[in-house]
């Protein structure tokens, strides 16, 4: 989006090309989408030139700021796909929730980051829907219901799997209810008049059953691993195996980069105690086998006599 620099961005060619197929499917929806509701299209006045003072004064209201374990205003209200009025605590309340803040005729960057959701977790075997939802809320008051719904359809049916419909929530809403949650978790966003477009960061958040956030991850690439452990945490580890406890023993989340970095430490420890409950079942294996020999032999000898 407007503004905005990642170095990830030159890896999305490297991607296997079935990845590059469905990205670019989503781009090729997203630029329809974008032309087919004129009504809807903002003011193209992409040639104009922007003083560097004022790009400056624009970027440096864009960022996102982490606030890890508040609460978000969950009586907000929205307009989900079909037009329905809702509130935000209707997506809450049993599973935890990764919530993304975009827009649905955001030229570029927007796309990147739904592309990365449904990339990353269509390699995580927890289930859309049945053990967790994500809620995607556009920033443009001006979007309708229509393209929430368009944008929905896409990503359903990138990722797949049955539920997803009841899972993945597209919304639109009021600029006073966008702006309350885009503050309440930290996420500044700008409109720039001369192009038309909004400036903000790339990065998802989420969030407990309850509503406080409880991670966030940067950029535009999300590891299905990162993402499944900050679900699996969000949740009070009600969801996941054995297997993902070890793992968020081993693996701690950085607030500064949003990510899970390996603990050495834990590693060690880790390795120490599997080292030692080795070492015990084989002094206990030689020493049932060593029993078992010394009793043959009193046997045989028994027999003998």
């Amino acid at each position: 989006m407007f503004g905005q620099k990642f170095e990830g961005t030159k890896k999305t060619t490297c991607f296997p090309s079935r990845i590059r197929k469905r990205f670019w499917l989503a781009v090729l929806v997203g630029g329809a989408l974008a032309s087919a509701s004129h009504s809807q299209t903002l003011p193209a006045k992409q040639s104009a030139q922007q003083s560097p003072s004022k790009a400056s004064a624009l970027l440096a209201q864009v960022g996102i700021e982490q606030k890890l374990n508040h609460q978000v205003p969950l009586d907000l209200n929205f307009r989900d796909e079909t037009g329905k009025t809702v509130k935000l605590r209707d997506y809450f309340g049993e599973q935890p929730v990764i919530l993304t803040l975009v827009y649905y005729q955001c030229p570029m960057l927007c796309t990147q980051v739904l592309n990365a959701v449904e990339r990353g977790l269509t390699n995580v075997s927890l289930d859309m829907g049945r053990q967790f939802q994500v809620v995607t809320v556009s920033i443009d008051p001006r979007e309708t219901p229509e393209l929430a719904r368009t944008k929905k359809n896409v990503y359903v049916g990138l990722y797949g799997r049955a539920g997803a419909s009841e899972g993945w929530h597209f919304l639109t809403g009021e600029e006073a209810q966008i702006q309350e949650l885009a503050k309440a978790v930290g996420f500044r966003y700008a409109y720039d008049p001369q192009s038309g477009q909004f400036a903000h960061a790339s990065g998802i958040m989420v969030l407990t059953p309850e509503g406080k956030l409880s991670r966030y991850f940067y950029g535009i690439q999300y590891p299905s691993r990162d993402l499944r452990l900050g679900l699996v945490e969000a949740s009070e580890k009600k969801i996941g195996t054995p297997v993902d406890e070890v793992l968020l023993y081993c693996f701690h989340y950085d607030p500064a980069t949003g990510k899970y970095g390996l603990v050495i430490q834990n590693v060690i420890r880790v390795a120490g105690v599997l080292t030692v409950m080795v070492i015990g079942m084989l002094i206990f294996v030689l020493s049932r086998r060593k029993r078992a020999g010394v009793l043959g032999s009193v046997g045989d000898s028994r027999v003998r006599g």
